[in-house]
């Protein structure tokens, strides 16, 4: 049977938590009360058929969302024409067939006792001929930035058509049960294009000055309203910054605004960036959380309006501290609630150690542009709940895990959660294997977030832990377990060069495990993720840096809009990059490297650093084979990877045993 968390031992909650009390106060506009100021805003799940059709699994994980305690549930960017998808994932709204599948997520977000919403959307230039068999719709001539194909100019006729079927899909939505609607003029959608200046360079009445820019939106508005009434609730999306030449700046999109409000929304969500800045759509690590907070802030000041406000916003604390500073109304968490669906209801009860919190390092954007389908690092069950529903056992076994990283823990306590009786040993003092080293960079110390949710789950289920605990063959047949999980990880990858024993040369190990690394000449032997991190980590504390890469790019394996930022970051601090190169010698006082053309280049340097990959540390695998315990191996140690395969296979493993 499922394990609840009723049935856990948690002390009561007396009520909401003083540090939390103005997030979970009520708030109303229009004919709406929100029980608290949280609200999960329209996020792509693609858990969508081909055919635009919404299955059980769609539902269940709207349902899990609602549950979880958001005072609003959005859900995500339903397409108005065919031609406005972005994928044949995504939810649409255009057909009344529709109707039926989405009205079974308003009703299973109503049931959980959220206030269901939903937005309507059309992609304009920001899709694919591939996808909707024709050039896509867009206000000018100007191909999109990012997919560069043809467009197809919009005439007027055909804006007007989209106007239609903006007011239809509106139509849609309050047939289907929702109770606010949102329009997504945000993020270089067809309705932002319209806005800026930097996709608008139309002559006639849809271009030119900010009125005639707006004229699509406000013609939009004006017929939902038209359709649908006076006091239907109504929000806005829009991008109040662009972060490119001509594009919007909070100041334009303040009035913007107000002509929204004069034909008739009642509230704004506050995002930002388009279609060549989507580093500012879905933030990644390196950038400030709550870093839109300021431009919504500023726009609800200007207009008598509520203001939702959007932006790396995965912590309740500062939640509460922007409702309580009266910057915005209410609080947008996306991949917060991605991670963690319970985070409302466990913030409530002051239960903040067993939030697993969004480190936005955006595998939920990545898995959706190469996968179709949603992934998220630190919950492997997004999307997968039924498959991964965590189930008591009718037989209990004794379970040895040899391995305390990401993979580790997830398997430990999950098996413990399921009554196993399990027994953790790790080699080092402390808990974490290479997440805990990865945390030491100042960009990625919301790595510590996901060692502490871990963490505490092995203490909630009271694991045992042995650390500081070198397993042998003797330990393993002291503990003569049913079950061996071998997550003993990886090993770094060491080139065969000549000089490679030389003193200068340096594991990334012992860069992160040095408070403090000393300023000197460096090199960088790969330009992965972890070379690239390192370089930035040491340019940072005034090290001169190179990076020396065999590929003819830096960051290949690099989540695309983290990888974005990071090379930016690179090239302020002048850290040399050098490809299509590899190391060929390591001398006292530098190293030599070859390039594809067989030129030889010596490079002066004081510190020389190894970050080429991993190999799988599986030493004791064979020994532990041999003695006859079933053994299953997860994470770096089966096939050297990232920590998401990591906790997933110690997810599905600790499901499974």
């Amino acid at each position: 049977m499922p394990v609840s968390d009723s049935k856990i031992d948690i002390s009561p909650p007396g009520g909401v938590k003083d540090s939390v009390k103005y997030l979970f106060s009520p708030f109303r506009f229009k004919d709406l009360t929100l029980k608290n100021r949280i609200v999960l805003p329209a996020l792509a799940s693609f858990l969508i058929e081909d055919d635009g059709s919404i299955t059980e699994k769609t539902v269940n994980h709207y349902r899990l969302r609602a549950a979880g305690g958001p005072a609003m549930v959005i859900t995500e960017a339903c397409a108005v024409s065919q031609e406005g998808i972005v994928s044949n994932h995504q939810a649409r709204i255009y057909d009344d067939r529709f109707i039926k599948g989405l009205s079974k997520i308003a009703r299973a977000i109503k049931s959980e006792g959220a206030i269901p919403a939903i937005q309507i959307h059309h992609a304009g230039r920001q899709t694919s001929a591939k996808i909707i068999k024709q050039k896509p719709l867009s206000p000018s001539p100007l191909r999109c930035p990012t997919i560069r194909g043809d467009v197809e100019p919009l005439t007027i006729e055909g804006i007007q058509i989209l106007v239609e079927k903006f007011g239809d899909a509106g139509v849609r939505a309050m047939e289907a049960g929702f109770e606010l609607i949102e329009i997504h003029g945000a993020h270089g959608y067809l309705i932002n294009q319209f806005f800026s200046r930097f996709s608008n360079i139309r002559e006639d009445e849809y271009g030119g000055n900010t009125g005639g820019r707006a004229r699509f939106a406000r013609e939009v508005v004006l017929e939902i309203r038209r359709r649908l009434g006076a006091e239907f609730p109504l929000s806005f999306k829009i991008s109040a910054q662009e972060f490119v030449s001509d594009g919007l700046t909070v100041e334009e999109s303040i009035r913007i605004l107000k002509i929204l409000v004069n034909a008739g929304i009642d509230i704004v969500q506050v995002s930002a960036g388009n279609d060549a800045t989507p580093e500012w759509i879905c933030q990644p690590s390196f950038m400030k959380k709550g870093c839109l907070v300021g431009s919504a802030e500023r726009i609800r000041k200007a207009l008598d309006l509520p203001v939702m406000t959007v932006g790396r916003i995965n912590d309740p604390l500062m939640a509460n501290k922007i409702i309580e500073t009266g910057k915005a109304d209410l609080v947008c968490i996306g991949r917060g609630l991605m991670a963690d669906p319970k985070m409302p209801k466990k913030a409530m009860q002051g239960r903040f150690d067993d939030i697993r919190t969004c480190i936005a390092c955006n595998t939920c954007m990545e898995s959706i542009f190469r996968k179709g389908r949603v992934e998220c690092l630190v919950n492997p069950a997004l999307g997968r709940e039924k498959e991964l529903e965590i189930r008591l056992v009718k037989t209990p076994k004794k379970v040895m895990v040899i391995g305390g990283g990401p993979g580790g823990l997830n398997a430990a306590w999950v098996a413990t959660r399921r009554g196993h009786d399990v027994q953790l040993f790790e080699r080092q003092p402390q808990l974490g294997g290479q997440l805990k080293l990865g945390s030491v960079s100042n960009f990625k110390r919301e790595l510590l977030n996901m060692i502490r949710f871990q963490k505490r789950q092995l203490e909630r289920f009271k694991v045992q832990c042995h650390l500081d605990h070198e397993v042998t063959a003797e330990i393993i047949k002291q503990v003569n377990p049913d079950v061996v999980v071998l997550a003993t990880g990886s090993v770094p990858l060491v080139p065969s060069v000549e000089g490679i024993e030389s003193e200068i040369v340096v594991s990334i190990h012992s860069i992160l495990n040095s408070n403090r690394p000393l300023p000197k000449r460096t090199t960088i032997i790969g330009g992965g993720a972890a070379g690239c991190e390192i370089a930035l980590h040491l340019s940072e504390y005034g090290s001169p840096v190179a990076i020396v890469e065999t590929l003819p790019k830096i960051g290949g394996n690099l989540e695309t809009m983290t990888k974005k930022i990071l090379i930016k970051k690179l090239k302020e601090n002048n850290v040399r990059i050098i490809t299509e190169s590899k190391l060929l010698k390591v001398e006292d006082n530098g190293v030599v490297i070859i390039d594809k053309n067989k030129n030889e280049t010596f490079i002066k340097t004081q510190r020389v650093v190894i970050a080429v990959g991993y190999q799988s540390d599986n030493r004791l695998y064979d020994q532990i084979k041999s003695f006859g315990y079933e053994i299953h191996r997860i994470g770096d140690c089966l096939e050297a990877r990232s920590a998401k395969e990591a906790i997933y296979e110690g997810m599905v493993l600790g499901c499974s045993i």
